[in-house]
């Protein structure tokens, strides 16, 4: 099923799909998505299938807010939070020690978590309404990333149970979100759509980080 991420209808189909344990197709501000409860031990096993991925690359999970980030972890530290304020939201993710009681299953996640806060009006409608997502790009594993809802559905067809067409995202550029590992020292994971300059400047270190 698809409808339009402006549909007045569009924020209560997805909560209703997320609560049955459905994997859903959202736009983000980079590239489309695919999300599920992170809670769900079951949609999480549906969403890694439909991406062809295994639990040795467990899903990033989107937040609505910062106060949606500090309850999945016990201890946010300092440079998150810097990073969080310079770039939230938009196509930052920080790995961050997960809370030890989180009662999740995402994974081979070795205790942490990967969060990030799209800058995307619908994605933010729609977890402050059911709470985090889990998110992953929409795509095949190793295939190019949707920026535009057919895109997804030519990749995830019937795997899906519903897609939000938010048109073309991410400026046609099709670029991920950079993430950056806050545990221990922060460590640049992946290069994306933040500069690292701007990384480095905003975590007031000169130079490449590891």
């Amino acid at each position: 099923m698809k409808v339009k991420a402006h549909d007045p209808e569009a924020i209560a189909l997805a909560s209703a799909a997320i609560e049955r344990g459905e994997v859903i197709c959202l736009p983000t501000d980079t590239v489309y998505g695919i999300g599920t409860d992170p809670f769900n031990a079951e949609a999480i096993t549906a969403l890694l299938t439909a991406k062809s991925r295994t639990r040795a690359n467990p899903p990033p999970v989107l937040v609505a807010s910062v106060d949606q980030a500090h309850a999945l972890t016990d201890h946010l530290p300092r440079a998150a939070e810097t990073l969080m304020e310079a770039f939230w939201p938009g196509a930052m993710t920080i790995v961050v020690p997960a809370r030890e009681t989180i009662g999740w299953d995402l994974g081979e996640t070795n205790g942490t978590v990967a969060l990030r806060m799209p800058d995307s009006t619908t994605t933010l409608a729609l977890l402050e309404t059911v709470g985090p997502l889990a998110v992953t790009s929409a795509n095949q594993h190793g295939q190019p990333p949707a920026t535009r809802v057919e895109e997804a559905i030519a990749q995830l067809g019937d795997s899906i149970s519903l897609y939000l067409d938010g048109g073309l995202v991410g400026a046609g550029g099709g670029i991920a979100s950079t993430i950056v590992s806050v545990v221990g020292e922060p460590t640049i994971l992946r290069h994306g759509a933040i500069a690292d300059a701007d990384v480095f400047a905003a975590l007031d270190r000169p130079g490449e980080l590891r």
